[in-house]
């Protein structure tokens, strides 16, 4: 029963073992980070994707600085990076920002430790300028004074977020269409589902999902509207699979991913967040600091694929045997295009297998200036 007493949507998952919804279970993730067949609760569910080679990436920054080192953990999650990066630099502070409030005080609790070498921010992580800014204290005046050693933003859901269950990301178990990462603010995917117009619903589904259907599941999900309003994924689900085709349905993984991506990144504005950072925390960073992206889908990819490739371009008019005064690229790549995991990696983590790392280090500017 929900809240009003009335009985919630059961769905009809009959001769569907496959794909069939676990009532207060844990959940397969995603295809932002795996789409893997193991439940999330297993010992590997909580290691930071990559974490010795984050802290590889970002260990030349923090070292230059030594005791004014400080890291932006810009998706902070469990905190499983920032208590690498704490322990492995040890004269390092980290400012951990997140928008998901029990998130935060989890995180908190467990870095607790570390006093006050570990500050937590509660924003979206394009507003960790401001948070700097208008922040007090040790580490955001060291900021401000030095410059950013290192960033780190692993995107898309975490674990964590998929393990509890009431916040509707997870399409295997039946649970309210949420999907908000600060779940006090803004709107849910059922408002989503029960407001948008057919051209908005399709658009969102093929531009944030990649969905094939995107506007048959559209005109289903406005026929379902009009006899009952949505509130829990597991009708949902079950519109998918009527909606998509039964051979479709037997390859690329469970239905329901690509439109339960599709709502979480147009809940969360994921991508606007995004574009608005790179140029925020890259503006932030001290000479020798480096900012380092951890991309799960091909959207979020792109988009820091062509901030990184601006920034590490000259801006002289082609043909000109030097740069001109000013012209100069500011930034310089320090991967190879988009690293990935390696096997060893994925096998110790499988949720590592989908990732996509590119970094970029600040480089000294016309008067060898330090900022």
């Amino acid at each position: 029963m929900d809240t009003s007493g009335r009985a919630l949507y059961a769905p009809r998952i009959v001769g569907r073992p496959t794909h069939s919804i676990r009532k207060g279970g844990g959940d397969a993730v995603t295809d932002h980070k795996a789409d893997m067949s193991f439940d999330i609760g297993e010992n590997f569910g909580h290691v930071p994707v990559l974490r010795d080679r984050m802290a590889d990436l970002l260990a030349p920054g923090i070292l230059a600085l030594g005791e004014h080192a400080v890291i932006v953990d810009g998706t902070l999650g469990a905190g499983g990076h920032t208590e690498h990066f704490l322990r492995t630099f040890p004269e390092a502070h980290v400012i951990g920002v997140d928008r998901d409030p029990r998130a935060l005080a989890d995180a908190r609790a467990r870095l607790a430790p570390f006093g006050d070498r570990f500050v937590g921010v509660q924003t979206r992580f394009d507003g960790v300028g401001e948070a700097i800014a208008e922040g007090e204290g040790k580490i955001f005046d060291l900021a401000r004074g030095y410059g950013i050693a290192g960033a780190l933003f692993d995107l898309g859901v975490s674990s964590m977020q998929l393990d509890q269950v009431e916040r509707g990301f997870a399409y295997r178990t039946d649970a309210p269409l949420d999907m908000r990462m600060d779940p006090t603010h803004g709107r849910t995917a059922a408002d989503v589902l029960n407001t948008y117009s057919h051209g908005d619903l399709a658009r969102i589904l093929k531009t944030y999902g990649d969905e094939r259907f995107a506007g048959k599941i559209a005109s289903a999900v406005l026929r379902e509207r009009e006899r009952e309003p949505f509130t829990s994924s597991g009708r949902l689900v079950e519109l998918l699979y009527d909606a998509i085709p039964a051979a479709t349905r037997r390859t690329g993984g469970h239905p329901a991913k690509r439109t339960f991506q599709a709502l979480r990144v147009e809940v969360n504005a994921e991508l606007e967040a995004l574009e608005n950072v790179i140029p925020v925390i890259t503006g932030l960073l001290a000479v020798g600091g480096r900012a380092v992206f951890m991309s799960y889908q091909s959207l979020e990819d792109r988009i820091v694929k062509l901030a990184f490739a601006d920034l590490t371009a000259s801006k002289t008019p082609p043909g000109l045997p030097m740069d001109l005064p000013g012209t100069a690229p500011r930034f310089r790549s320090v991967t190879r295009g988009a690293e990935k995991a390696t096997e060893a990696e994925i096998e110790e983590n499988p949720r590592a297998a989908p990732v996509r790392v590119r970094a970029v280090e600040k480089l000294p500017g016309p008067t060898g200036e330090q900022q």
